[in-house]
């Protein structure tokens, strides 16, 4: 799991454990800080992506504060006998990641995180000893369409409003309704392209 923040106008990607240096933030040695200009977060297959930024924090504790090291600065006009040096040290906060939200916007700790991967592999296995390559859609069951090459969750979210909702039905395609589809769904091509058809045959079995 991994989150892609935005701090001191600079994007970082973390994860739990991570420690990096960011612009100097205005918060004591120990304490907790919330980044909240959370861009992104990334678990296994889902990911979830700000429009531009997500409700759900990543919690991070300051371990110290410091200056990097020191850099010259050198300006020149030619042929004005102008010249001046100038140091600079920029100051830093050092941060260790130690939770990235969750749906409610509340951090998960290491231990926590473990236990949801855990359980997400337990509720896995058993939605498909249960349903097999089922998934529920309304009061309906219907076939997980984004095992098919080149369905994803937009793509499938468009096909369910137009009640195509198993294998069997795309698979029964003609070019006229593959012709529909593809001008209704602006997919240019890609049903014949991606071969839907043919893998829905073979996935319908």
């Amino acid at each position: 799991m991994y989150a892609v923040i935005e701090t001191g106008g600079k994007q970082y990607k973390v994860a739990i454990g991570d420690k990096l240096k960011v612009e100097k933030l205005a918060v004591a040695e120990g304490d907790s800080v919330s980044l909240g200009r959370v861009l992104m977060i990334a678990d296994g297959d889902k990911v979830t992506v700000g429009s531009p930024v997500l409700e759900s924090p990543v919690i991070a504790t300051v371990v110290s504060h410091g200056r990097a090291g020191k850099i010259k600065v050198f300006k020149m006009k030619r042929r004005k006998n102008y010249r001046r040096t100038q140091g600079h040290r920029q100051s830093f906060t050092e941060i260790e990641i130690t939770g990235i939200g969750g749906a409610g916007g509340a951090g998960l700790s290491r231990a926590s995180t473990s236990e949801k991967k855990t359980t997400a592999v337990k509720t896995a296995a058993e939605n498909t000893k249960t349903a097999g390559n089922k998934t529920t859609t309304g009061d309906n069951m219907g076939d997980d369409l984004t095992r098919i090459k080149g369905i994803g969750s937009v793509i499938e979210k468009k096909l369910l409003a137009m009640k195509i909702t198993t294998f069997k039905q795309i698979a029964e395609f003609d070019q006229a309704k593959i012709d529909q589809i593809n001008e209704q769904l602006s997919l240019k091509g890609r049903i014949e392209r991606e071969k839907w058809v043919q893998q829905a045959n073979k996935l319908a079995i």
